[in-house]
């Protein structure tokens, strides 16, 4: 029997083992599957991209039912929007603010509205914004579940106002008289005018000075 010959038995030999193999990789990958085991499925969860961005029907029926314990997650509300969108920071207070989600969601003509709607709405809202409404969703899905702290950062001219008006060195007239040369509040005797039992007489400089130098 020449060489040739041997290696085609040996591979004809190994084909079905190669086969059975596959099949039971194939078996161990659905067993994956149906018991939610999957990458991504571990506890029932909604399955994440890469990105680790949210089904989009997924996170529009968490934020349908924020704040709403008998809501079914079917149908969302402007408020319930708007809290999605600060937390996602679609809402911005620049290109897109409350006012302008407010337009576009009472065009549907509904206190609340389906998912199909509120898709209407975003498309609607981004072409009028002139935003990418591909960005939008981006951010709608990737921003977490509901109830994350995302307060938009003050503007430099509302900081600025805040520490014009907490400057204490400028203050005049009674307001004053309420705080001492190092910004610390005076408490009552910065509001009321106390008697003074000592025997000295108001505005004087040098009180209890008399035994230190004599």
């Amino acid at each position: 029997m020449t060489i040739r010959a041997l290696i085609l038995i040996d591979k004809m030999s190994a084909e079905p083992a190669q086969e059975a193999v596959e099949q039971v990789s194939q078996g161990v990958k659905d067993v994956k599957l149906e018991n939610g085991s999957a990458p991504g499925a571990a506890n029932g969860t909604p399955t994440k991209t890469d990105d680790n961005a949210i089904p989009f029907k997924d996170i529009f029926k968490m934020f349908s039912k924020f704040g709403d314990s008998k809501s079914d997650g079917k149908q969302i509300t402007l408020s319930q929007s708007d809290k999605w969108m600060k937390q996602a920071k679609v809402i911005d207070g620049k290109k897109i603010t409350t006012t302008d989600t407010a337009i576009y969601f009472k065009k549907l003509k509904s206190v609340k509205v389906g998912i199909e709607d509120y898709q209407k709405f975003l498309d609607d809202l981004a072409k009028n914004k002139k935003v990418d409404i591909e960005e939008i969703k981006k951010k709608l899905t990737t921003c977490g579940q509901p109830g994350i702290s995302t307060h938009l950062p003050k503007s430099p001219a509302a900081a600025a106002a805040v520490d014009r008006l907490t400057d204490t060195t400028k203050y005049t007239g009674s307001h004053k008289q309420r705080f001492d040369d190092t910004g610390k509040g005076k408490g009552i005797a910065g509001r009321k005018d106390l008697v003074d039992g000592s025997g000295y007489v108001t505005g004087y400089q040098h009180k209890d000075t008399y035994g230190k130098g004599h």
